[in-house]
Order: structure tokens, then sequence, then C-alpha cells
């Protein structure tokens, strides 16, 4: 949806330039000929032209998001039409995502639709946990009381995302480093080396010779190294869009060492906080546990949870139903039923996804301590192979000349 830059003329006589995100030219008119301005001109906005998003990139961010949701349940408090709600957070919202989402969703209110409703085509931008506490509070009449339990539970999830992102940043960052300085010696400071070492009558040094003909490799055949890693890094986007290959490349990721469980972990206090604050919604155990699985980022985990509304439709308790999935630790399963048969299910769901966050927390430290170590003697060895392969062959020099 682009922005078009509008010329209105007003009732005073005042000329003003306004720009506007609108799916047309008509409906960027409509919208002012409806406020009593005459619309001169219409064009596109070419200074707010998008760049694309990133295959990867997630569109709505989880803060701006939350704030939406802050934001509506303080005018709800104060007795706003859910209407009116919608077009004065509209006008100050900056990100372009949220704004168009949420014009689509204004559209639809005006409709007739309920706000649960008019959300629920636009799912994949946040989560079916997020409709769901929106039904709940829409059939119970406590909206605004339901939208805040999602705030919290919203809030933990982009935190312990946050820490995860924040925890791989510094290794990361020490890698790209090292990967640029080895760049840098295979394709500037080894081949003119070689060339002014070629003068002498003096054979190069094994790791000389050897860091040489990586470096004549990879300059040769940089267009098909290049064009192969494209048509790889392709291949693989389009694989992804396929179910199957989604759960066999989670189904792997469960299996990488240390990062495996945190995955796994993750899954567990994932669902399990999903489904407590479905039921603190009021939402049933049935519904709750069909959300929850959805909630869950990894597919294959997914897979092994599909038939879990199944067994508590034909009477079987959570425990025992999640039990069937073949990942969930023993530990949770006690907690579970203990909640279950002290009537306090949604109560000690919370408490299960709490002790696994901690957990998560404290691998994660722990993968942390361990990565940089790592990355660090990676480093060390890559700047030792290129201080011997330079400084060897000028001994070597030394010893010819004299």
């Amino acid at each position: 949806m682009p922005y078009f830059l509008c010329r209105l003329a007003a009732e005073d006589g005042r000329v003003l330039s306004q720009s506007m995100l609108a799916s047309s030219h008509d409906e960027c008119q409509k919208h002012f000929e409806e406020k009593g301005y005459c619309v001169l001109s219409i064009k596109l906005d070419w200074k707010k032209i998008r760049v694309p998003a990133f295959p990867f990139e997630k569109k709505i961010k989880d803060k701006d998001f939350i704030m939406f949701n802050q934001e509506l349940v303080a005018m709800i408090r104060a007795g706003y039409p859910i209407l009116k709600c919608i077009e004065a957070i509209l006008s100050r919202v900056k990100d372009i995502h949220l704004k168009e989402l949420l014009m689509k969703v204004e559209k639809e209110i005006r409709g007739g639709k309920s706000l649960s409703e008019a959300f629920t085509p636009y799912e994949k931008y946040f989560s079916k946990v997020y409709i769901a506490s929106l039904m709940a509070g829409e059939k119970s009449g406590n909206l605004d009381g339901t939208i805040s339990r999602y705030i919290d539970y919203a809030k933990i999830i982009a935190q312990t995302k946050s820490r995860i992102k924040t925890a791989l940043t510094y290794p990361t960052i020490l890698l790209l480093f090292s990967l640029f300085l080895l760049a840098i010696l295979l394709n500037f400071i080894l081949p003119r080396f070689s060339e002014f070492y070629a003068g002498f009558e003096s054979e190069l040094p094994g790791i000389t010779r050897t860091l040489v003909g990586i470096s004549s490799a990879v300059r040769a055949n940089f267009l098909f190294i290049i064009t192969f890693a494209l048509l790889l890094f392709v291949a693989f986007i389009q694989m992804r869009r396929y179910e199957k290959t989604q759960v066999i490349i989670d189904k792997i990721k469960l299996k990488i060492p240390y990062g495996g469980p945190i995955w796994l972990e993750s899954g567990i206090s994932l669902v399990c906080r999903t489904m407590g604050l479905l039921l603190e919604a009021g939402i049933t155990l049935l519904h709750a546990a069909g959300v929850a699985n959805k909630a869950v980022p990894n597919r294959f985990l997914i897979k092994r949870m599909e038939n879990l509304p199944e067994f508590i439709k034909h009477g079987e308790n959570l425990s025992e139903s999640l039990s069937k999935s073949g990942f969930f630790p023993p530990l949770s399963l006690d907690m579970i039923r203990i909640g279950e048969t002290s009537a306090n299910l949604e109560g000690m769901l919370k408490d299960v996804a709490e002790f696994y966050e901690d957990r998560i927390q404290r691998k994660i430290d722990s993968l942390v301590s361990l990565i940089e170590p790592v990355i660090i003697i990676f480093m060390g060895l890559i700047i030792a192979g290129m201080l011997l392969s330079v400084y060897l062959p000028i001994f070597n020099i030394i010893r010819v000349v004299q």
C-alpha cells in the first residue's frame, strides 16, 4: 500500500499538502472530500517509497503491536467505542505495516464485524493467541481485561526472543569479523606477497602455499561461488514454503547440541503459557489446546501435538494427552497433573512456563559463555595463520639473501 501526496483546498481558501497511506487515488479523494476539502491533485509520494522487506524479516514488530494494544486498552477503559479507538490510534501509528493492517481492520469494523472477526484474516502477522483472546474478551464482556492479560503474555514472549538475540549478537559479530579478516588475507595480502616472493629462488612454506592455493581458487571461481551461494539461498527460501520441508528443518534444529534443548523447552514454555492465558480468559480447554498447539514456532513439535484436541475431546485429561506427544518431560506432566487435581490448572501451567523460562535463560547464558571462547580461539587461529603465512617467507628471504 503506497503513500499519496495530496494537494487540497480548504473552505477558507488555504492550499494544503498532505501525505496519506491508501490503496488507490479514489480512496484518497473520497477520504478528503468527506472531510470537506477540495482535492486539487493526487500523486505518489516518492519520498516514502518503501524498500522491500527481507525474506525473514517480520513485518510488524512486537513492541509496536504491544504499544497498540496498550493504547487500545486505555481507550476502551475510558469508554470509547472500538471503531473510535482504532481511528484515533491509526492517526498516531508510525510503522507502515501496522498502519496498513489497522486500516484494513477499521474497514472491516465499519462493515459490521467484531474486533476479533476483523483481525482474523491477518493472524499471520501476530498469532492465533491474540484472536482467541479477543474472542474470549468479547464473549465475557471483559475485553480490556483479556487484552491486558495478552499484553503481559506478549511482553514475556518478546523478552525471551530479545534475550536469545542479544546473547547471540556478540559471538556473531566476532565470527563475521574473523571471516572478514580471512577474506582480506586471501584476496589482497597473499596474492601480492606471492608475486613478490616469486623473484627469489626459494620455495614458499607449506602454510603459505596452502593459503595461496585457496586464494587463487577462490579468485578464479568467485563468480561461480557467488552464483552457487545465491542459488542455494533461493532454493532454501522456496523449500521453506513447503510444510514437509519446515518439519524436517525444525526436527534437525532439535538435534543441534546445546541449541536443541533450548528450542524444545521454549516450545514447552510457550504451550503452557498460552494455554494458561486462554483458560484464564474463559476459553474451554478443548479450544485452548488447539490454539496453544499453533503458538509453538517449531513445526515438528506442532506435528507431534496435532492430535491433542482429539485426545481431550475423547475424555482424556490434559496431562495424559500431553504425555502422548513424547516431548513433555515427566516433571512438567506431574506439575500439570497436580494443577488438574487441585482445580488450579491455569495457575500451574503458568508455573510450568516460568520454570522452563528460567531454565532457558540459564542455558542461554551457559551457551554464550561457551561460544565466546570458541570464537576467540577461532579468531586467534586465523590471526596466527596470517602471521605465519607472512613472516615465515620473510625469514626464508633473509636466509636466501644472506
